[in-house]
């Protein structure tokens, strides 16, 4: 009965992802201005105990949580173990610009994954990330003179990219460790800009669109060596492959005259506009009596290669261009701790308590000066789950502040709250009659 149970919710979380992910599409699933950028605000796709620690993880080795950060850990699952982990998240964010502050709040499903073992030392996940976010709506009023008057901007973007994956991790000697994530990646944008004339000047609107349905491809590696009988060190590193889209962005140029309500359409298109950068990361863990874990992460995503559509006021044409991108790092450090994970008597022995930093340069740039760095510290708990058939699942709580800015830029503060549990089922245990 327990089985059909997890089964059920199994199939009740990728459905409430699917439909909360399809959804995006059309509201907004963030409310930052900076997703006009891009393909929008980049995601965390950390699990909800990595994000007690900032979203360290790509050394991090634990056969009872799933760790898609990098697939090779998949390997460390044991034989009688089912994985599940969902996750979903709340936000309140304030933004600033000189005098003027504006506050939004969202919620969100955030991600199904799942892992399980099929055979000695090999391990298979699967599941439902998020990738990126654009969703925005906001406008500019300039007064001209009096014989033009007040014009007006209004700029509004929403939709995003998701998705789907399998990976398997294989442990094929005892210290190494290697393994893949392959993904289906899904999704569509649209971003408008539009200029509301008076009677003396026409009204000017540009609307960007485009819609994904490609593949992703990561690859990792582990190599854990023992330090005498109480410490271990997990060195990590995964490599993203980075390849065209597919995709064909378009821009339709829409110039109406205020006087006579007659407007004239361009349309542009750019065959195989988008791309993905190739990512490289790498992690360093250290483990002490099962109780201390100590891990820093760096990854680089190489955007600064990658060319992105813009269109071109001077020549009048959509096209791609170079140098609208950046190089993204992100550094992280994150610290766990428990007690005494075995512990029967005293219950707060068995919690994980986590904390983390973290710090995140843009991938785009703005007016050609770099977007805004990130800065982000987090806390968290691990907290044990106990029923009649059950001593395993956990339920990951953490709280993240992240602040965002740049000079001459908008300043975002955000305060964010995690929540995520990991079903720890044993499947696959065999009945013995004596």
């Amino acid at each position: 009965m327990r089985k059909i149970f997890v089964c059920g919710l199994i199939a009740a979380s990728l459905f409430a992802a699917t439909a909360s992910w399809a959804q995006s599409n059309t509201q907004s699933s963030t409310f930052s201005p900076y997703s006009q950028y891009g393909l929008g605000v980049l995601a965390d796709q950390s699990q909800s105990f990595n994000r007690g620690m900032s979203g360290t993880g790509i050394a991090m080795r634990n056969g009872t949580l799933v760790n898609t950060l990098n697939p090779a850990s998949y390997s460390a699952v044991d034989s009688l173990t089912m994985l599940f982990d969902a996750g979903l998240s709340g936000q309140f964010t304030n933004f600033k610009e000189g005098n003027t502050s504006v506050n939004a709040s969202k919620g969100t499903f955030d991600y199904v994954v799942g892992l399980f073992r099929i055979r000695r030392h090999f391990g298979v996940s699967f599941g439902l990330l998020p990738f990126s976010d654009v969703g925005y709506n906001y406008s500019t009023s300039t007064y001209l003179n009096t014989t033009i008057g007040r014009i007006t901007e209004t700029f509004d973007g929403k939709g995003g990219l998701h998705q789907a994956f399998v990976g398997a991790g294989w442990n094929p000697v005892k210290p190494l460790s290697i393994g893949f994530n392959f993904g289906y990646l899904w999704g569509s944008y649209t971003r408008s800009a539009s200029s509301s004339g008076t009677i003396t000047v026409n009204s000017l609107s540009k609307t960007y669109k485009a819609t994904v349905s490609n593949y992703n491809l990561t690859l990792g590696m582990q190599w854990q060596q023992p330090l005498g009988r109480k410490d271990r060190v997990t060195l990590g590193a995964t490599w993203g492959l980075g390849h065209k889209l597919n995709a064909d962005p378009t821009c339709d140029i829409i110039n109406m005259n205020t006087s006579t309500m007659v407007s004239d359409t361009t349309t542009f298109t750019i065959k195989n506009g988008l791309e993905l950068p190739t990512t490289i990361g790498a992690g360093l863990a250290w483990e002490h009596k099962n109780k201390l874990t100590i891990a820093a992460d760096f990854t680089m995503q190489q955007w600064g290669k990658v060319s992105y559509p813009d269109y071109d006021e001077t020549s009048k044409t959509y096209m791609l261009r170079d140098g609208l991108l950046t190089d993204r790092t992100r550094v992280s450090l994150g610290a766990d701790y428990v007690p005494d994970a075995t512990s029967r008597r005293n219950y707060l022995k068995r919690v994980h308590y986590r904390i983390g930093a973290a710090y995140v340069t843009p991938y785009y740039k703005i007016n050609g000066q770099d977007g805004p760095k990130e800065m982000s510290v987090s806390a968290g708990l691990g907290l044990p789950l106990q029923n009649m058939w059950n001593n395993r699942s956990v339920l990951n709580i953490s709280a993240q502040w992240v602040r965002s800015s740049a000079k001459d830029l908008i300043t975002d503060n955000t305060f964010r709250i995690s929540v995520g549990v990991t079903f720890n089922e044993k499947w696959f245990d065999k009945w013995r009659i004596d």
